[in-house]
C-alpha cells in the first residue's frame, strides 16, 4: 500500500471477491484523509453499505462501558478499588471477593469467562443450548458464568474476559439507577455528539443498520451461500458487546475522550496509559489498559492503541497512532472482513 490512491482498488477488489463488506475511515486530527464503503448492508436486498451505515461493534462496545465506569469514579460513586462482589451482593457466586473495578477494566480479575476466547471457545456456541432472545438485560447473562471456576487470583494474571464488563455494567446500573443502555446513551453518546450511534435490537427494524452474514463454502472453497448471525448472540447490545456505530461516530468518540470532554484530566490520562502487561513479543509488548489495548516498544513508546471486536457476522477495530496523529476505523458485517484490511492500512500508516 503505497498511497491513499491505492485504497479504493484494494477495498473494491476484496469486496468483489466476497472478502470484505463494510467501511473504512482514516483521519488525522479532525480531518478525513480517506474513507470508503463497500459491499452490502443487506445481501438479501442488495442494499449497499454507505458511510452512514451503522455496524455492530462487538467488543468495541467495551470502550463505552469503560468510560462510563470512569465517569462514575470521577463522581465518587465508584472507585477503582471498589470491591465488586460485595458491592453487587453476589456473595453466593463463584467469584473472588477481592475482585475490584480496576481488575475488571484491565482483564486481571481471573474470572472464568462464559466463552473463553483466549482458549478458542466460540461465543456463538453458547446459544446452541440457550435461547439468545431471552437475554436482554445485563442481569440475564449471570447464569452463563456465575459458577465458572476462576483462571487465577485477582491481579495475578491478564486474560481477556468478556464477563468482567458485564459486571461493570451491573455496577453502572446499581450506582445510577439507570439501565446500562440508557446511561450510555445519555452520558456517552449524547455528550460526545455520536448522533448516529445506539443499541439496536436484531428483532426490530431499524434504518441504516448492517445485517451480519458470513460466507458458506464447500470443501473446495467455493461460495455456496451466506449465513445470517441472528441466532449467534443476544438480540441487543450489552456492556461487553453490540452497540451500533458509524465509522465517523467511533472516530469522534476517541477524539472526544482525548480532548477531555468525557472524563477528568486525571482519568483521561489514565485511560490512554498502558496498565498491565498482557504478552511480551520480540520487539514489542501488548498491554491492557482501562478498556484500550496498547502496542508498546521496549523503550516505552506507544506505537498505537486500539480496541477490536469480533463476533459471528461482525468484525471491526478503532486504532490510533499517537506519533502520527492518525486514526483508523474499519467496520465490517463479516466475521473475517476487517482483519486483512487492518494489516494493509497499518503498513500504509507505518510507511508514512
Amino acid at each position: 500500500m503505497k498511497s491513499l490512491d491505492d485504497l479504493h482498488p484494494y477495498f473494491q477488489g476484496r469486496a468483489d471477491a466476497d472478502a470484505f463488506s463494510g467501511v473504512a475511515l482514516i483521519t488525522q486530527g479532525s480531518d478525513t484523509l480517506w474513507s470508503g464503503a463497500y459491499g452490502w448492508a443487506s445481501r438479501a436486498w442488495r442494499a449497499p453499505n454507505t458511510l452512514d451505515t451503522r455496524f455492530d461493534t462487538a467488543s468495541i462496545t467495551k470502550l463505552f462501558t469503560a468510560v462510563a465506569v470512569l465517569q462514575l469514579v470521577d463522581q465518587g460513586r465508584l472507585a477503582l478499588d471498589t470491591r465488586v462482589i460485595e458491592r453487587l451482593g453476589l456473595t453466593g457466586a463463584n467469584f473472588s471477593p477481592d475482585i475490584t473495578v480496576y481488575h475488571l477494566l484491565t482483564h486481571t480479575s481471573g474470572l472464568g469467562d462464559d466463552a473463553d476466547e483466549e482458549a478458542g471457545e466460540s461465543y456463538a456456541a453458547l446459544w446452541q443450548t440457550r435461547s439468545n432472545y431471552l437475554v436482554r438485560t445485563t442481569a440475564d447473562f449471570l447464569p452463563q458464568f456465575i459458577h465458572k471456576p476462576a483462571n487465577f487470583s485477582p491481579g495475578q494474571g491478564c486474560r481477556y474476559c468478556n464477563v468482567g464488563y458485564l459486571l461493570l455494567g451491573l455496577l453502572i446500573e446499581q450506582a445510577t439507577g439507570l439501565a446500562y443502555r440508557d446511561y450510555v446513551r445519555e452520558h456517552i453518546f449524547a455528550p460526545a455528539g455520536m448522533t448516529q450511534t445506539d443499541f439496536f435490537a436484531m428483532d426490530r427494524v431499524h434504518p441504516n443498520v448492517a445485517e451480519g452474514a458470513n460466507p458458506l463454502r464447500d470443501e473446495a472453497g467455493r461460495l455456496t451461500g451466506w449465513q445470517r448471525n441472528i441466532y449467534s448472540f443476544p438480540p441487543i447490545g450489552s456492556p461487553d458487546a453490540g452497540a451500533h456505530v458509524t465509522a465517523a461516530d467511533l472516530d469522534l468518540f476517541l477524539r472526544q475522550v482525548r480532548a477531555g470532554h468525557l472524563l477528568s484530566p486525571a482519568l483521561t490520562e489514565a485511560f490512554f496509559t498502558p496498565q498491565v502487561l498482557h504478552t511480551a513479543h520480540p520487539g514489542w509488548d501488548e498491554w491492557s489498559g482501562l478498556g484500550l489495548w496498547f502496542h508498546r516498544e521496549p523503550s516505552g513508546q506507544v506505537v498505537f492503541y486500539e480496541k477490536e471486536g469480533i463476533n459471528a457476522g461482525v468484525s471491526g477495530l478503532v486504532r490510533y497512532y499517537p506519533r502520527r496523529d492518525i486514526s483508523v476505523v474499519v467496520l465490517s458485517n463479516m466475521e473475517d472482513g476487517a482483519w486483512e484490511p487492518i494489516r494493509a492500512l497499518h503498513q500504509w500508516v507505518m510507511g508514512k
